[in-house]
């Protein structure tokens, strides 16, 4: 294998990391409108580029395995980009590290939606469950007053004897 199938799994990863991201987007707005039904379809169009994700990335790993294999040398346990970057040379380790480096950068700006989408929907659950206290109706303590417990009674006793008689 050549640096270029390689290359071609990373920029598939850019591509579909990308994609992910346009869902996230689309799902801050969804979450902002409360529209249920489109972050339904949303989170199952999500899925698929998971799925999709998942397996470019057992094909980069595979592209880099067979890199290691054809150039003769130990494929570590589980090969990384950063594995072929250390023993290629220019003019392949520039193109290598830029799209290393886009992928990453794609992956950061996703991470970054998903917790503004996370924070946002935890906001919308707190006013969720401040709108349905303020309807609920409020019962009673059940428990007992310290008096009761601690046998205390709350009526005064008379003294049984009459000093007037």
């Amino acid at each position: 294998m050549t640096i270029e199938s390689i290359l071609g799994q990373l920029d598939q990863l850019e591509k579909l990391h990308r994609s992910l991201l346009r869902i996230a987007n689309e799902k801050t707005v969804l979450i902002k409108q409360n529209d249920i039904s489109g972050l339904d379809q949303l989170l199952k169009d999500e899925q698929a580029h998971l799925a999709a994700i998942l397996q470019t990335d057992k094909a980069r790993e595979t592209a880099v395995v067979a890199f290691f294999t054809e150039q003769g040398r130990p494929v570590p346990l589980q090969p990384t980009i950063t594995d072929v970057l250390n023993i290629i040379q220019e003019p392949e380790h520039t193109q290598l590290k830029e799209a290393k480096d886009r992928l990453l950068h794609a992956i950061h700006e996703l991470k970054w939606q998903n917790d503004l989408n996370q924070k946002l929907t935890y906001q919308s659950l707190q006013f969720v469950n401040l709108s349905l206290d303020m309807v609920r109706p409020r019962t009673e303590s059940v428990n007992y007053s310290k008096n009761e417990v601690q046998g205390n009674p709350t009526t005064k006793k008379l003294a049984s004897f009459d000093s007037q008689a």
